[in-house]
């Protein structure tokens, strides 16, 4: 591992423009759980589909319940040694842009700047509005559900949403233009914390790797893009990335 640390060392300190792209695994060290994986929460629990939360109030109800669930966990949850190492890389000019598949909105917390941050998957802190579109808190819209378990609506009477992007639902096409603009622009892709098996998030890293970028993935366990990696360091993001960085 030493000698792969080194080189992965060396990818970064030759780049100029670095494209980092995460996903849960990143957040796993925070108390947030991954939430795809192999023992996640949607191997135990079947998840509403974006088109069944619009057409049924009990998959509302379903969807908000679960929400209510899991949502003290990720307001108690703050960054970790990881979210730190990018912002570190950040403050050194390096950094392109850093897209992300997490809702949990730690990479804010931990000071990456919004100019650089590119949140696929939306943010897990915030309702949107179906009709208004306007963002209401997630405190105050859960408030309203834990009252009579009803769906909660926005001031306008329009119905509440988690402002995250939900199953069979598609990514907001400003958010993924953003995201390949900085694929084509980058001189180095950084996978940290992802199976790269969602699309069309993981298609990011690969377009700048189809470009002849070079390709590191840092995570525990196999990644869909493995066989196309020039490097892959198989291990806990909060462990390696400090030691990439430092």
């Amino acid at each position: 591992m030493d000698k792969q640390i080194e080189e992965a060392r060396g990818l970064l300190r030759a780049a100029r423009k670095v494209l980092v792209f995460t996903g849960a695994g990143i957040s796993t060290g925070s108390g947030i759980p991954d939430y795809r994986g192999t023992d996640g929460v949607w191997t135990k629990r079947e998840p509403v589909l974006y088109r069944d939360f619009l057409d049924s109030t009990k998959a509302k109800q379903d969807y908000w319940r679960y929400k209510a669930e899991t949502f003290p966990a990720f307001k108690a949850a703050v960054p970790n040694s990881a979210h730190a190492a990018l912002v570190s890389l950040e403050k050194s000019g390096r950094l392109l842009a850093l897209v992300t598949q997490n809702i949990d909105n730690l990479h804010r917390a931990a000071g990456t700047g919004t100019d650089r941050l590119v949140e696929l998957h939306g943010s897990g802190l915030y309702a949107e509005c179906l009709d208004c579109l306007s963002w209401t808190s997630m405190e105050e819209a859960l408030a309203a559900f834990n009252k009579d378990g009803a769906p909660p609506l926005c001031s306008c009477g329009g119905w509440l949403k988690p402002a995250v992007i939900m199953f069979g639902q598609p990514l907001e096409s400003e958010s993924l233009l953003k995201a390949f603009a900085a694929a084509d622009q980058c001189d180095l892709a950084v996978s940290v914390g992802s199976s790269l098996s969602v699309e069309p998030a993981a298609s990011v890293p690969m377009r700048a790797k189809a470009a002849g970028k070079p390709y590191l993935i840092v995570n525990r366990g196999p990644t869909a893009h493995d066989g196309c990696a020039d490097l892959k360091l198989d291990g806990d993001a909060c462990e390696i990335l400090p030691l990439l960085l430092a």
